[in-house]
């Protein structure tokens, strides 16, 4: 008996003892930041509010009532109800473009990042398995797009293909991708060399298999934060190709073209200008923040 109580407090200990799991330990990290934690909360707020868009939204954010222009905000209309955030100059009632634009800024964030990303990847794995010829004429490419302004180079995209939101989706792709690259074979080199590669390749492993499963899953933390932070990035960028009229076409609610369009009444009517900088600036704060906590947290130099 007092031997199966020695085995059992010894097992009781060994598991109150026992290291968290890495989920565990990682977010032990992230909240100790509490910056990152609003960051998070934000997005995902956004998040909801774009899925959610068709029902949270008071007023068809195309439709124009033209018996309430440029109504102020909170004003109320016998007809329509509230315009809790006000009406643009075609009579659009701006909280429910605000809306519908967080779910068309989510979705280029979304489509960016994840092409800019997976084809960083790519590249990146290749450069540096492959650091002769091929790697040098991969990484000189990635250098001359750096070497331009990455707002111009996006301009310079989508005024050869033509102004539209598909097109300004790619231009943004394009310019963020050589971070994604540099970033890949940075840690694909410090990788390759490594006692675990060395013996993955001993052992028979093929070139394939150690670029995908042996080396690429210990290259992620940096990329994940670098996804995080150029989801932001994303979605500033395409404002600003919204705003100069290359990015999504009127009437569709997006909000760097909701800020071109009103730039006229800003003195008129402060709402109109006021409430999409307001979306963008909360948007783009809270994925910095967001990535700051991630950055921390799966560094393992940064970790306290």
């Amino acid at each position: 008996m007092a031997s199966e109580t020695e085995t059992l407090g010894t097992t009781d200990a060994g598991e109150v003892g026992a290291p968290p799991g890495p989920f565990r330990e990682f977010w032990g990290y992230f909240s100790q930041s509490r910056g990152a934690l609003v960051g998070l909360v934000v997005i995902v707020t956004i998040c909801f509010v774009a899925i959610f868009a068709d029902v949270i939204a008071p007023h068809d954010p195309i439709h124009q009532y033209r018996d309430a222009l440029l109504a102020e905000p909170f004003s109320a209309h016998p007809d329509h109800g509230v315009f809790v955030l006000g009406t643009d100059d075609l009579g659009r009632d701006i909280l429910s473009r605000l809306i519908h634009g967080a779910r068309l800024s989510m979705s280029v964030g979304v489509i960016v990042v994840t092409l800019a990303l997976v084809t960083g990847i790519f590249l990146g794995l290749i450069a540096g398995f492959f650091p002769g010829v091929l790697g040098i004429l991969i990484m000189r490419a990635m250098d001359i797009m750096l070497a331009l302004p990455a707002i111009l180079l996006a301009i310079v995209i989508v005024a050869i293909l033509g102004p539209s939101l598909t097109n300004a989706i790619m231009a943004v792709a394009v310019v963020a991708l050589p971070h994604y690259v540099r970033l890949t074979r940075a840690a694909v080199m410090n990788e390759r060399s490594k006692d675990y590669v060395i013996a993955s390749r001993v052992g028979g492993a093929g070139l394939l298999r150690l670029m995908v499963i042996t080396v690429l899953p210990n290259c992620m933390p940096p990329l994940i934060v670098q996804a995080t932070l150029g989801f932001s990035t994303a979605v500033l960028d395409a404002a600003a190709l919204g705003f100069l009229g290359l990015g999504a076409q009127p009437p569709t609610p997006e909000w760097g073209t909701m800020l071109s369009n009103a730039l006229q009444f800003v003195q008129r009517a402060w709402w109109v200008v006021t409430f999409p900088g307001l979306a963008i600036l909360v948007t783009v704060l809270a994925f910095n923040l967001l990535g700051d906590g991630l950055r921390d947290a799966l560094d393992p130099k940064l970790k306290r």
